[in-house]
């Protein structure tokens, strides 16, 4: 049986869940060009030859280079995001963070193409952790170009309380036994406060976590600045396109463990599981997860 207190919250949650469902199919649309212009920063931001010419396909996942979100200052909250209540539902949780996402690639992006994009909410849940009462929320993508559609995204966001005084994060799991000696890729990542800025200034990301250390430490409860959960993400799929050759990448997912820092160095490592699928991880310099994730080749 529930205590009273604990059946009061799930009552709290399930209106919140009701109040909120109005938003679910909620939808814009956006249009950009594929400039040349973002994959050579890019590529000079991962220390490669900024080479990039018309015609050229567009990398996986590098699609979010465009379509910056268009605010002005005084529409930004206290983090650097755009306040919520715009086609974001207003979640009463002041920390947000990409919590995941699902990746189709049908058909290739060009530089030079113009790029339609349609982001739909598909879903909005509330639920009690570790750490206090979170939200997830659900955003699908669909980018359109040449009037077909080339990538259908899932983005995950996960909205949380602020830390309680005196609380620690909880311990992350430690990577798996492939980590020490099983995987079959493997790169070392050694994150900088100018590497974050360069990949906050591509992305038009104001998340104060990427850049603020003293907004990191005192009001987020961080250690460090926060490195961008999607250049994690972008590095993964980034080792196994590099490590696999002429392999076409048609779907890929990642999932966020705990975060990593500019305070010490990281891993990034991949194993194949057969001939067209193969896992992604990323580790912390004491071993602990930060990222999971899959791909299937064409």
């Amino acid at each position: 049986m529930l205590h009273p207190k604990t059946n009061l919250l799930v009552n709290e949650m399930a209106n919140e869940a009701e109040d909120y469902s109005m938003w679910i199919g909620k939808t814009e649309h956006n249009n950009d060009h594929v400039a040349a212009k973002p994959v050579q920063l890019m590529r000079a931001l991962l220390e490669r030859e900024p080479d990039a010419d018309r015609g050229d396909k567009l990398p996986p996942l590098w699609h979010w280079l465009y379509f910056p979100t268009l605010a002005p200052l005084s529409v930004l909250g206290r983090d650097g995001h755009p306040k919520t209540g715009g086609f974001l539902p207003a979640v009463p949780l002041p920390r947000r963070m990409w919590a995941g996402g699902r990746f189709e690639f049908l058909e290739p992006v060009l530089i030079g193409d113009d790029l339609k994009k349609t982001s739909t909410i598909k879903s909005i849940n509330f639920k009690k952790g570790r750490t206090g009462d979170l939200c997830f929320l659900t955003v699908r993508h669909e980018f359109f170009a040449r009037d077909e559609l080339c990538i259908s995204e899932e983005h995950d966001i996960v909205y949380r309380e602020d830390p309680k005084a005196g609380s620690s994060p909880p311990m992350p799991p430690i990577a798996p036994p492939e980590g020490v000696d099983g995987f079959d890729w493997k790169r070392v990542i050694e994150p900088s406060p100018l590497m974050l800025f360069r990949y906050s200034a591509l992305t038009y990301n104001g998340h104060r976590i990427h850049y603020d250390r003293d907004y990191c430490q005192k009001v987020e409860g961080y250690p460090g600045l926060v490195f961008h959960g999607p250049l994690t993400a972008t590095l993964l799929i980034d080792l196994a396109v590099t490590e696999n050759p002429g392999k076409w990448i048609k779907r890929f997912e990642f999932r966020a463990v705990s975060p990593l820092y500019d305070t010490a160095s990281f891993t990034i490592a991949g194993k194949t599981l057969d001939d067209n699928t193969a896992k992604l991880w990323a580790e912390n310099n004491d071993g602990a997860l930060s990222m999971v994730s899959s791909v299937a080749f064409a």
